[in-house]
């Protein structure tokens, strides 16, 4: 393994911002798998999940199970210095990393992170990101692929390399073109995006499965060698469920705003009109408002936040 800094910036009352990465495999092999992990300062699971990764593969280096030929590049965070302060954007002008893709070298301070971040990157094969979501919740772990065009579709069926429980494909807005993932793809890299069920805190076993997932996907492609699968739990490597994002349903808090108490989590099979979770008062706590399933389904998404407001997305639950 080879510790390497790809971007530095200076500031004026503080040591510099170092982006640091761990490359493995010969220094001239061909560029194979690129994994990036935190963007923004409260994705921590994120953080965790890849430095974990370097740790064993690492290991998996010492034991001979990695392919020299092909190079991994893994940056556990590329925004530190808003992790350190607990600010999910970039503190000063509150802008976002993760929309600055492709960078600009001479621009903003994100715009040349992001320039930084692109460089080292975009000539990898494959391309993943652990990513989080706007809203604060938990996902049911998942693959995530970016509809645009014929790379896109040769990802998807990829997708099912990790092992992971599904796959959701994504149509990209104008919103998204500014993203790692949507710009890795114009690059002809193939693109994933992996969701876990925690941002801002570790969840340890999905973050285990985003690590064994990664792991699985590396050995399909020829990075790692296929005794390492051994260090993976046993699961039954299949299709997964494939969701189109548009056939998910949200359920609102239609009612009223309030305390958020969920009866449903990720992952739990849902009938049509059941309780998922009741919104109270926090005057006296009765219940003003008790959110109900549309539809026969899983539950994708939950919101993990204490407090809803009135019309707030609560909960994404896929079709049956």
């Amino acid at each position: 393994m080879r510790s390497k800094v790809i971007f530095s910036l200076s500031t004026p009352y503080r040591e510099s911002m170092k982006i640091r990465a761990a490359e493995f495999g010969d220094a001239d092999a061909q560029p194979c798998c690129a994994i990036v992990g935190s963007m923004r300062g409260n994705e921590v699971q994120q953080t965790f999940i890849a430095a974990n990764l370097v740790g064993r593969l690492r290991e998996l280096e010492r034991e001979g199970l990695l392919n020299s030929e092909k190079r991994i590049l893994v940056i556990p965070a590329a925004n530190a210095f808003s992790m350190n302060i607990h600010k999910r954007f970039w503190p000063v002008d509150n802008t976002d990393v993760n929309r600055m893709f492709p960078g600009y070298d001479k621009g903003e301070t994100t715009q040349r992170i992001a320039a930084g971040i692109f460089e080292a990157v975009s000539s990898y094969a494959y391309g993943i990101q652990l990513a989080s979501f706007y809203l604060r919740g938990a996902f049911l772990p998942h693959v995530r692929v970016t509809d645009e065009g014929d790379l896109s579709r040769e990802s998807l069926e990829m997708a099912a390399l990790f092992g992971m429980p599904c796959t959701l494909l994504h149509k990209p807005s104008t919103f998204d073109t500014t993203t790692l993932n949507y710009n890795w793809q114009v690059w002809n890299t193939h693109a994933f995006s992996l969701f876990t069920k925690a941002t801002g805190s570790i969840d340890e076993a999905s973050a285990r499965q985003a690590e064994d997932g990664i792991v699985r996907f590396l050995t399909h492609v020829g990075a790692v060698r296929e005794e390492a699968l051994s260090t993976c739990a046993e699961t039954e490597i299949g299709e997964p469920a494939r969701i189109e994002e548009s056939s998910l349903s949200n359920v609102r808090s239609e009612r009223a705003g309030g305390l958020f108490v969920p009866l449903v989590g990720p992952g739990d099979c849902v009938v049509r009109g059941q309780a998922l979770a009741e919104v109270r008062d926090t005057f006296d706590g009765c219940v003003r408002d008790t959110l109900r399933s549309p539809i026969d389904g899983r539950v994708f998404f939950s919101r993990s936040a204490p407090l809803v407001n009135q019309y707030s997305i609560a909960f994404k639950i896929a079709p049956q």
